[in-house]
């Protein structure tokens, strides 16, 4: 270290001191910018060298000459070097800072600072955004100077390294402690926490409060502009104004003057130790080297400037002994070298370096000539302009092969590209290589929105696909942008490493964001690209994509996030009701620009494009705008078919004339999957199928259903539109998408599909989920559970879950829809006409008897036929189906028909005499028989009855039973038992009839929502009822809105809520006001179909077979009985008919139905009404939970506003007509929430209404629009309403005016509310050439002109559109208003509206005017005039600094006196014992601790050297098994045997004894330690031992036994071994015991030991586990009870001056020398200066030298003492003067001699030969006149 930093003086140290720097620099010559200086500057400065060196220094010149000074090299950094860096990028997650010398590092957001990195793991631990955590974007900007520490330096796979950095001031200042601290540094610190009066700041010393008062930052946060005030994280220079306490208490400064003007100076005591970059020093020029600069700063520290850090302006013009300015770059850990920079930018602190432009960046440079060539790292270029680049190496050929190093010379010509820029050098870095210099992109700003570029996948993300660009850029592609439509499994498309051709839709160079596409028609696409509404002129036709489509129309978006509406009315030529149906998301359009508002960024379009657009556009456009238009999910359509594919039919819808092409998937054509099949086999192009349901739109693809169930789940609206929509516990109707291993995905209509698991898909268990499902089949589902965030649905396919319970119901059901489709297929056949096989087919039902020819036998016993009949068709009859007949080929038989498969063309036919024998019988329906299985097909089984007749059964129960064990499985020959459904052969030739036995009573079947449910399952009873009749019943049930009346055993009636009280009160629940079991009388008014539920008049020839409608209304049964319920069935219509729109009626709630909004009641038993959720009433908390205001079954009353579109339900509304007049209030839900310009809101009868952002609150925020989301209910105050178009308002003072709340921003109408002088508040609204324009409200704009927005110049006006951005709320000083033009003029100034500048200081703009840059330049030179008298002021103390160098070499022992006393004479044998003693009294406190740290309690060390090979436990025991097996099966051994047995084992007992006997080997369990410690009893270290290996297993109490053991063992006699016992208990009950359990130790121990050295033991734990507080208390105690112990103050002095309490020690060295003896004071006084040496002041430890020695000068102890520290500490000179003084005292000849001979020693180390010949004469001189005496 001394020769790296040589302690100055003369000029050979220098030369002496260099070489392990080169050495280092050496390694380190790779990938380095280099600046280098012209060849003729070189040549003169060496030429100024030849003439200033004398000829003695020649061979220093040459040494120098090749020393040279290199940049700094990524294999130069380590751990824990500083450096001075600046923020080049900032992102979310990390700070990009550049390092000195073209290096660059990054900083991660864990790595700022303490108080940042707490708040940010809160913010994670609680998983949402705290208010006062802030981004490092908002914190941090490029251009910002930081110190940073090196941590890492890490190799990445490709070979390249990254350098890690923190600026964490606890890493970065960890050289200082308190004591160091002192005013006028310049540390970096963090802010911690803001508190009432200021900010606490980390400055990263332990034990140092650091506090920045408000005031003292107020002029800081103004000049920076982020906000009022400091935030956490946020990284500031402070200068220190005071340090209180010895450095515990600091008071900082950020003020930009005062940090901009600090300098570190000796007076700072700044040592190697903890010296930092970004320090400004001033600095002597010591020697000028061809590449670089040696300066010598601090007065005794060198360091080096290497040539990119010369002032560009002086460049070569320094000479040695010049005195600069120079700021410190890096410090290297180890080695202590100390690079600086002399650039101008870095000698202000707190200033930024000069940034390259940023046109520039990226530049090609046809010519640049070569300054300099470095062979191993680089070449300097000077550009164009003249300023200088550097080139790596790897940067001047394409590789290192073709690398020439001739083509480098001085002056050779190249052409470059510059590809970055080094803030930390100001220095660009340039590449040679072809391909970079061709490249067309270098950085995200050369890429252009709706370039085509090429990249590649490296990444496939849920957000999208990543794709590399070039080496540094990267792009996404969204995952709607993946194709041209949505895909699914992009994965399936892209491979990591696919090269992709995508176009760029959006750029962003800041955020290094590029959004790329990959739709085939953007990237194909040759019409404009339009990036910007500018460009957006009316008649322009370019692509787009669809974003959103909703009932107003399409938003279509372009490139730069430009996006435009299609109104309703341009989507086509054709209106087009619900767009959202015909357009998807991420569909790429083909649109014509009709207006365009750059200012307000709207854009009008149209789908509608002109018809001069090309051929192939028309082709494209108006069909399928047309056919989009048309057909929605769930109409009814009529098709033809126009081709058969595999796996489908191609048809034309006919009611368009057979334009529109559409699709039906084979597995549509029906329910049925066999059904399916043969419906394909037997269609042929140009078959009519009628009746098919559209079921999904996609684009021009339409696709359409047969499948029954599908269409009448639709037609009755159970069905879900979207997500939103679904509810858990209902039943859906969809089929089979896909079927997967792990279970089954479901889709429904309006395309929601669901996932059915494995557990959920049958109540059997599942091995294959491809044995229960097939995709295309119809199933009925159960939501079982939604997840909205990831928008998934699970369902259960289980019978038992999705059944109503009645299977034999729902499985006719099925039987009957499977007849109903073989029919129309049957007809299908016969309508062709053409005498094929196919009508053969036709013929041929179950049941007929056929006249066949056996044609063969076959083994396995089944016979084939032939016939007329049954040309080209398979007849076969299987073994069972002969009977008992004996057939042989050629033989004419009778055969009955069983089955004919039209899809196989198979006929199955039996030949049984019981079934040839059938006798048709008359027979009942549902009633029971035994039936005989005959033959089973995929949908149903065939029995025969007893009657010989043939019905048909089905496999099924339901949709979703498919799956059967063979067990279940239905067999030939099988008798059931079978209830009969239909009793009438019809086409089908068979009776239908369903498994098991009949139900009696009971009637299933799913309703429409509007039909009242009758809970019970009323039985079909005939009545002879008439209307008017009056009967007798008791009530069975009592429901919501009606009550169940049995009339007798057999007829149950109903009474409807409407029918009970003549008067209803509101509010009222009167189906309540009966009770189950009570006797009424009522009167029939009405009938109820049993099937249908509707009400039949008594016209109708059912009514005898319907349920009574009842009434007990007291008029009713009096009076005559009203006609309503006497209309004919249609007319419906006609009973809605007799209400009037206005009219109040009474009606009875029967639900809320959260799907539709809307409260459903019924009006009459027959008339039905809804009342939508806006109606419902004016109180917002009602709406918000309207389920829990109305009751089922409640009266309300209501107001008629209509009938509904359907015509069967009224409409209605519980809070009257809603007017929505101008003036009045109302109720409404935002559906929209437009940033910057308001909400859209949904009001009562369908209207919607807008609110612009000076409408929603009487005080504008910052965030207007953050309260609102979709679907919040508010209410408004209607402003006005005209055209059509509703205006409201959100404000308090409009919706509340009697609560007289305060106005912070009043409403602004027109112009003339504004007044010239007023202050006004609004938004920002837009930039234009002509300036800012500013809302002040819905109707009023005003303009700030440039000047008046800031007081500095600005060039580039994105810099306001960054610091203005729209809706950005400010405070504006209206400047003037002219009335006639409506023009209001603003001012944004801070003299006009006494708010900060809205551009920040910290651009560093240009102010408008000189005469303000005159009047601040002039107040910055009085401002530095007073720093300066102030400084001077100070600088009172000594210039000398002391030199802090072999600190950290001495130290070893801190116990350790450092005395070394050369010579002593025979009369001061006292002083010499004393000195013995004092060494022998500090070695023995030195032991204990000693002890202590090898054993007591790092106590493992020990443990781990446990290598000896032992038997363990388990060895020993396993090796006795083993011989112990073989003892027991040979139980005879020889005599030899059993001898060789004794002599091995013998030889085991040995090797067992000798293991244990090592004395190297130690123990390994607590066994080990007894055996130990009772060999040798008095070892405390054994002691010791046994307790850590208790401790090591957290066996504390085990160790406090171990101890207590050890003091009871130890024989009295071994004081030491006795306190070093007493010293580890004492440790461990500090460590691991309370502070009650180590006072009770502590007492026990001072009585059983010396008293001084226990306590002394106790103070030592206490400063280690730095529980200083304690420590002093015990210090005070021993200062009262040990006062004439020395080694007690000496001791206490030692604590404080480590504490950094240099007063404190002072104020004790007086109190010292009251207390101690006086033959003690020197001695006393020597020692605390050696102390304060070496951890204090050192200027006071020398005074406190000088004035003993000035009392005891004949002290020669004293004088070598301060002679050695003066050595180690001091400067030459200091030392020097010491011996002159010590050789011209008069001492005895002896000690002058031994002092001559150290003088002597010295200089022949440290001096020159001049100086060693000086002393020699000095020597003489003495010796001569002490002879001359003699003499005399």
């Amino acid at each position: 270290m001394e020769e790296n930093f040589p302690r100055g003086g003369i000029q050979k140290k220098t030369t002496e001191g260099k070489p392990p720097n080169p050495k280092l620099e050496r390694d380190n010559l790779f990938d380095v910018h280099h600046e280098e200086k012209s060849q003729k500057r070189k040549r003169s400065q060496r030429d100024q060298g030849k003439q200033k060196k004398f000829k003695a220094d020649k061979t220093v010149a040459a040494k120098d000459s090749v020393l040279n000074i290199e940049p700094l090299t990524i294999e130069a950094l380590c751990e824990g070097m500083l450096l001075l860096g600046c923020i080049k990028e900032v992102s979310d997650y990390e700070l990009v800072i550049s390092l000195p010398n073209g290096l660059s590092g990054f900083v991660p957001v864990t790595q700022i600072s303490d108080a940042y990195s707490k708040m940010l793991s809160k913010q994670v631990a609680q998983g949402e955004l705290l208010e006062d955590l802030n981004s490092l974007m908002d914190m941090y900007s490029p251009g910002t100077l930081v110190r940073c520490i090196v941590t890492s330096v890490e190799k990445s796979a490709d070979g390249r390294r990254s350098i890690k950095l923190s600026i964490d001031p606890k890493k970065v200042n960890k050289g200082l402690n308190a004591s160091a601290l002192t005013s006028g540094m310049l540390l970096s610190g963090f802010v911690s926490s803001v508190e009432d009066h200021g900010y606490l700041i980390d400055i990263g010393v332990s034990g140092t409060h650091a506090f920045l008062p408000r005031q003292k930052a107020q002029n800081y946060i103004k000049a920076v502009k982020r906000g009022p005030d400091l935030k956490i994280g946020q990284n500031l220079n402070c200068v220190i104004v005071e340090a209180k306490n010895e450095g515990r208490v600091v008071r900082l400064s950020v003020d930009r003057s005062e940090v901009a003007a600090s300098l570190a100076t000796e007076r700072q005591n700044w040592t190697l130790s903890n010296l930092l970059p970004g320090l400004v020093v001033k600095a002597r020029v010591l020697k000028v080297a061809p590449l670089g600069i040696k300066l010598s700063f601090l007065s005794s520290f060198t360091g080096i400037v290497d040539f990119m850090h010369m002032d560009p302006e002086k460049s070569m013009n320094y000479s040695p002994d010049q005195v600069v300015k120079a700021c410190i770059l890096s410090i290297h850990p180890t080695s202590k070298v100390v690079r600086l920079t002399l650039r101008q930018a870095f000698l202000h602190p707190g200033g930024s370096p000069n940034q390259l432009s940023s046109d520039r960046m990226g530049a090609v440079v046809e010519e640049s000539a070569v300054k300099a060539f470095y062979k191993q790292f680089g070449a300097i270029f000077e550009l164009d302009d003249g300023t200088l680049a550097f080139a790596r190496l790897k940067h001047l050929s394409k590789t290192r092969k073709s690398f020439k190093p001739g083509a480098f010379k001085t002056g050779c010509k190249h052409k470059c590209r510059i590809i970055d820029y080094s803030l930390m050098d100001e220095m660009c870095i340039v590449s040679l290589k072809y391909q970079i210099i061709e490249a067309r992109f270098l950085q995200y700003k050369d890429i252009h929105t709706g370039d085509v570029v090429q990249g590649k996948v490296f990444a496939l993300k849920p957000i999208g696909m990543q794709v590399k660009v070039t080496d540094g850029i990267k792009g996404l592609v969204p995952s709607m942008h993946l194709a041209n439509g949505i895909l699914k499994q992009p994965d399936k498309k892209y491979n990591i490493g696919d090269e992709v051709r995508c176009r760029v839709l959006e750029c962003n160079p800041a955020g290094k964001k590029l959004i790329l596409t990959l739709k085939k028609s953007l990237v194909q696409s040759k019409l404009p690209v339009l990036s910007n509404y500018e460009d957006a002129k009316p008649g322009l036709i370019t692509h787009g994509f669809v974003v959103c489509a909703r009932e107003f129309g399409c938003i279509v978006k372009f490139y730069n996030d430009v996006k435009g509406l299609v109104p309703k009315n341009e989507l086509s030529s054709e209106p087009i009701p619900f767009p959202d149906k015909v357009f998807h998301e991420g569909q790429v359009v083909k649109v014509m620009v009709l207006k365009c508002e750059p200012q307000q960024e709207r854009l009008l379009l149209s789908f509608r494009l002109s018809s001069k657009t090309a051929p192939e556009d028309k082709k494209e456009c108006p069909p399928k705008k047309k056919q989009e238009m048309k057909y929605q999910i769930g109409e009814m359509v009529d098709v033809k078919v126009l081709k058969k594919k595999d796996n489908g039919l191609e048809v034309s819808i006919l009611e368009d004339e057979g334009n529109v092409i559409a699709s039906i998937p084979t597995g549509h054509l029906s329910d049925f999957v066999a059904t399916c099949k043969l419906l394909w086999h037997c269609l042929q192009e140009g078959d009519v199928l009628p009746r098919v349901m559209c079921l999904s739109v996609k684009g021009e693809h339409i696709m359409l259903s047969r499948k029954s169930a599908v269409i009448s789940a639709v037609q009755e609206e159970q069905v879900v539109r979207s997500f939103s929509e679904i509810q858990p516990g209902m039943l859906l109707t969809g089929y089979v998408r896909n079927v997967m291993p792990f279970g089954v995905f479901v889709e429904f209509p309006f395309g929601v599909t669901g996932l059915a698991p494995k557990v959920s898909m049958s109540d059997k268990f599942v091995t294959d989920t491809k044995d229960h499902f097939v995709v295309g089949q119809t199933v009925i589902a159960k939501v079982m559970s939604i997840d909205e965030e990831k928008q998934r649905v699970l369902l259960n396919l289980k019978v038992s879950e999705c059944s109503s319970g009645d299977s034999a119901a729902e499985s006719f059901a099925l039987l009957s829809q499977y007849f109903k489709e073989m029919k129309e297929i049957r007809n299908l056949l016969r309508r062709r006409g053409e005498p094929s096989m196919d009508q053969g087919l036709c013929e041929l039902v179950p049941g007929r008897e056929l006249q066949l020819v056996v044609q063969d036998v076959r083994e396995d016993g089944s016979a084939l036929f032939s016939g007329s009949c049954v040309t080209g068709l398979t007849v076969t009859a299987t073994r069972y189906h002969l009977g008992d007949k004996n057939i042989v080929p050629g033989e004419k038989t009778k055969a009955l028909v069983l089955h004919v498969d039209a899809l196989t063309s198979k006929v199955y036919v039996s030949l049984r005499e019981e079934l040839l024998k059938q006798r048709a019988k008359q027979l009942k329906e549902n009633s029971q028989h035994s039936a005989i299985v005959q033959h089973i097909a995929e949908e149903f089984a065939v029995v025969s009855l007893e009657t010989g007749q043939l019905a048909a059964i089905p496999t099924a129960s339901h949709f979703n039973d498919t799956f059967r064990f063979d067990s279940e499985k239905l067999k030939v020959g099988q008798i059931i038992s079978a209830t009969l459904k239909v009793v009438k052969v019809n086409d089908h030739g068979v009776l239908l009839a369903v498994q098991g036995p009949a139900k009696k009573n009971v009637f299933v079947r799913v309703r429409n929502e509007s039909e009242t449910a009758l809970e019970e399952m009323l039985a079909v009873v005939n009545h002879s009822l008439s209307l008017g009749d009056i009967v007798t019943g008791t009530v069975k049930s009592v429901k919501p809105t009606h009550v169940t009346v049995a009339i007798d055993d057999k007829l149950t009636g109903s009474i409807h809520a409407s029918r009970i009280l003549d008067e209803v009160p509101i509010g009222s629940f009167p189906t309540y006001t009966l009770k189950a079991g009570q006797k009424v009388t009522a009167r029939v008014v009405g009938g109820r179909d049993v099937n249908t539920h509707r009400y039949l008049p008594i016209t109708h020839p059912h009514f005898t077979r319907s349920i009574p409608e009842l009434s007990i209304r007291p008029s009713e049964i009096e009076g005559k009985v009203t006609a309503v319920l006497n209309l004919k069935e249609d007319s419906a219509l006609k009973k809605l008919g007799l209400y009037t729109v206005g009219q109040t009626v009474t009606c009875f709630v029967k639900k809320y139905n959260i799907l539709k909004n809307w409260l459903e009641v019924e009006v009459t038993p027959d008339i039905r009404g809804r009342v939508p959720h806006l109606l419902l009433s004016l109180n917002t908390k009602v709406l918000k939970h309207p389920e829990k205001s109305f009751k089922n079954g409640q009266a309300i009353s209501a107001t008629v506003t209509g009938t509904d579109v359907t015509e069967t339900n009224l409409c209605l509304s519980l809070t009257g007509i809603q007017s929505l007049e101008q003036g009045t209030i109302t109720v409404g839900v935002v559906t929209k929430v437009t940033p910057h310009v308001g909400l859209t809101i949904a009001l009562p009868g369908g209207k919607t209404g807008k609110v612009s952002i000076f409408h929603l609150n009487d005080m504008y925020a910052e965030n207007p629009l953050g309260d609102f989301k979709v679907g919040k209910i508010v209410r408004c105050y209607i402003l006005s309403n005209e055209h059509g178009k509703i205006q409201l308002s959100l404000r308090q003072s409009r919706l509340n005016p009697k609560s007289n709340s305060k106005v912070e921003d009043v409403e602004i109408t027109c112009v003339k509310d504004v007044k010239k002088g007023q202050l006004v508040r609004g938004y920002v609204k837009s930039i234009t050439q002509s300036g800012v324009f500013f809302g002040l409200s819905t109707s009023v704009l005003g303009r700030i002109l440039f000047q008046n927005v800031s007081p500095y110049f600005v060039q580039k006006h994105s810099l306001y559109e960054k610091y203005l951005p729209e809706g950005k709320l400010l405070t504006a000083k209206v400047l003037g208003v002219n009335g006639k033009e409506k023009h209001i003029e603003l001012s944004l100034l801070p003299e006009d509206t006494g708010m900060p500048s809205v551009l920040p200081e910290s651009l560093g703009l240009p102010r408008y005017g000189a005469e303000e840059e005159k009047r601040e330049a002039d107040d910055r030179e009085k401002r530095e005039e007073l720093k300066l008298k102030t400084k001077r002021r100070r600088n009172y103390e000594s210039e000398q600094e002391v030199k802090p160098k072999k600190r950290k070499i001495c130290p070893a022992d801190e116990n350790d006196s450092g005395i070394e006393v050369y010579y002593r004479e025979e009369e001061d044998d006292d002083q010499e014992e004393e000195a013995a003693e004092k060494k022998s009294k500090v070695r023995k406190l030195g032991e204990a601790p000693r002890l202590q740290v090898s054993v007591g309690f790092t106590w493992d060390e020990d443990m781990n050297a446990m290598d000896i090979p032992v038997l363990s436990q388990k060895e020993e025991s396993s090796e006795s098994e083993e011989e112990e097996d073989p003892q027991a099966k040979l139980k005879k051994q020889t005599k030899k045997e059993k001898e060789l047995e004794k002599q091995k084992k013998e030889k085991e007992l040995c090797k067992l004894e000798a293991a244990l006997m090592d004395p190297s080997r130690q123990p390994q369990s607590a066994d080990d330690f007894d055996r130990l410690v009772l060999s040798s009893p008095n070892s405390s270290i054994l002691w010791l031992q046994y307790m850590a290996f208790h401790l090591q297993a957290t066996e504390i109490e085990k160790a406090r036994a171990v101890a207590e053991r050890a003091l009871k063992t130890i024989c009295f006699r071994e004081e030491q071994e006795k306190l070093n016992v007493w010293v580890a208990l004492l440790n461990l009950e500090n460590m691991y015991g309370t502070a009650e359990t180590l006072m009770k130790v502590f007492e026990r121990a001072v009585q059983y030991n010396e008293p001084l050295k226990v306590f002394q033991h106790l103070c030592d734990i206490y400063a280690n586990s730095e529980k200083y507080k304690q420590a002093e208390e015990l210090y005070h105690t021993m200062l009262k009870r040990f006062r004439q112990e020395k080694s007690v103050w000496l001791k206490y002095a030692s604590f404080l001056l480590k504490q950094g309490q240099t007063e404190a020690t002072h104020r004790l060295l007086e109190r010292a020398l009251k207390a101690l003896p006086t033959k003690e004071h020197v001695d006393a006084i020597s020692r605390f200066a050696q102390l304060e040496f070496r951890f204090g002041d050192s200027e006071h430890a020398k005074a406190l030298f000088e004035s003993t020695l000035s009392s005891y000068p004949k002290r020669t102890d004293i004088w070598s003492i301060y002679m050695d520290i003066m050595i180690k500490h001091g400067s030459q000179k200091e030392v020097r003067d010491i011996f002159e003084r010590v050789i011209h005292l008069s001492l005895a000849p002896k000690k002058m001699k031994f002092f001559f001979k150290r003088y002597l020693d010295y200089e022949k180390k440290f001096g020159t030969t001049d100086s060693v010949l000086a002393v020699k004469r000095a020597a003489l001189e003495y010796v001569e006149t002490k002879s001359s005496l003699a003499d005399t």
